[in-house]
């Protein structure tokens, strides 16, 4: 206890994007930081959290009431103004209150997609460190685009190569390259991520050090980066923080209840899991392709279909299905995937789903959908082979038989032996990484370290 009393003298704040595939890694972070005696202050655009945690030293500030369904209704420029002048309003204020509490803060850790916090805290007068929630390879290709090394848009039968990847072809590159009608604005939003970033003091990025170890290696190098994850609740992986079950703030509300009754009824590695997590959204030709090869599988399934995605199913498909398939709005994904019942995860290849799946050993049917997922797949196929990746006609589309074909190979084809084994290695390896003394926890240990040894952040 004489350690965190100590460390309690610095007091770091966290500011994720108000995104559930951003929040929930930077809230596991924050537990981390706080089970190592940190006071750790979550900055939300949201409501309050079920849980809080770590003896005291984990909590909670609301900035403003900016939910992710918010989002939806503006385009990225203005969401992304209102979130800097609101954070930019409310952070001095927070800070200044906390100078008077006892725990004065040292360090504001920030989502990448903000690289306008770096001067913000600057200004403020505490050290800034960027999170970035992304792989380190996805980081690299946006780093190239900062950077001018990769063409723009992306030629359909250029093959890309840099350093520390494999040999990528215009598919295997984030959306971006190549739908420029689409996203131009983001695009320049995820190569600004790195405006600033030879000013920071430390990088964190969620991964952990083997699983991209070309890459890390690479990128520290370059900068003062330290790898973290894999961010995933503890009781899923170490097991050494005893309330850590769930992420704990959540933007929408599972059926819980309803999903783990129905995989508890089913037979070991009888089940194939299908989500798109929280903003992937299927067009009504791909949905209804995906229903239908769902059926043709013969397999029992839990999909998840968020409530405005409900209406692209085919008619009658849940009461067609209904004995071998459920349908929910929601899932308690990490629940899911550790379940015995599930031997199949079909995913859109968000990065926390990856890391998730191999964290539990769960083969997966790669389906990429738009942004940083197409990068991700190919290593889910290529690289790592624990799972494979659905091709796609000329439309864009996986047609029923070729999902119906990738889930049957992956619940009992000739490969499967392969991913299994595969993946047995990285789910010992995830848990060693964030275990006492892993290559996670000693980056981890080494920032509280230095933090709590500094007279005021990094920069004396």
């Amino acid at each position: 206890m004489e350690k965190i009393q100590g460390a309690a003298r610095k007091h770091v704040l966290i500011l994720p994007l108000p995104l559930q595939g951003h929040i929930n890694p930077m809230l596991q972070f924050s537990k981390r930081l706080a089970s190592k005696g940190l006071k750790v202050t979550l900055l939300t655009f949201t409501g309050k959290p079920t849980t809080q945690g770590e003896d005291g030293l984990l909590s909670f500030e609301s900035i403003s009431n900016t939910s992710e369904e918010s989002r939806m209704d503006m385009d990225a420029d203005d969401y992304m103004k209102k979130l800097q002048d609101m954070v930019a309003l409310k952070l001095p204020a927070i800070v200044a209150k906390h100078e008077e509490s006892g725990f004065p803060v040292s360090c504001l850790i920030y989502d990448s997609f903000m690289p306008w916090a770096l001067e913000l805290a600057r200004k403020i007068g505490i050290s800034p460190a960027p999170f970035f929630t992304e792989s380190c390879a996805v980081c690299a290709i946006y780093y190239a685009l900062h950077e001018g090394k990769l063409k723009i848009p992306t030629d359909d039968e250029a093959s890309v190569s840099l350093q520390g990847l494999p040999p990528l072809e215009a598919y295997d590159l984030p959306s971006f390259f190549y739908d420029l009608e689409k996203y131009q604005d983001v695009l320049s939003y995820l190569a600004s991520q790195f405006l600033n970033i030879e000013e920071v003091d430390w990088i964190f990025c969620n991964t952990f050090d083997i699983l991209e170890q070309e890459m890390v290696n690479w990128m520290a190098n370059k900068w003062p980066i330290k790898s973290i994850g894999p961010t995933i609740p503890s009781m899923f992986l170490d097991k050494r923080l005893e309330d850590d079950k769930e992420y704990g703030l959540s933007l929408f509300k599972p059926n819980s209840d309803a999903c783990m009754k129905w995989l508890d009824a089913k037979e070991p590695y009888s089940v194939v899991y299908v989500s798109f997590g929280s903003l992937a959204a299927l067009g009504e030709a791909q949905m209804t392709e995906l229903a239908w090869g769902l059926k043709r599988s013969n397999t029992c399934f839990l999909w998840v279909v968020r409530e405005p995605e409900k209406e692209k199913l085919p008619n009658n498909f849940i009461e067609e299905t209904k004995e071998m398939g459920l349908v929910v709005t929601w899932s308690p994904q990490l629940e899911v995937l550790a379940h015995k019942s599930v031997g199949c995860f079909v995913t859109h290849c968000g990065w926390n789903s990856i890391l998730e799946a191999l964290s539990f050993g769960v083969p997966m049917v790669a389906m990429p959908q738009w942004t940083d997922q197409p990068t991700n797949a190919k290593f889910v196929s290529d690289v790592w082979k624990v799972g494979i990746r659905v091709k796609v006609d000329e439309e864009g589309i996986a047609t029923k038989e070729e999902i119906e074909r990738c889930m049957r190979e992956v619940m009992e084809g000739e490969t499967r032996n392969e991913m299994k084994k595969n993946l047995e290695k990285w789910k010992k390896l995830a848990c060693l990484a964030v275990d006492e003394g892993g290559s996670s926890d000693k980056n981890i240990e080494e920032f509280t370290t230095k933090l709590t040894c500094s007279s005021n952040g990094f920069k004396e």
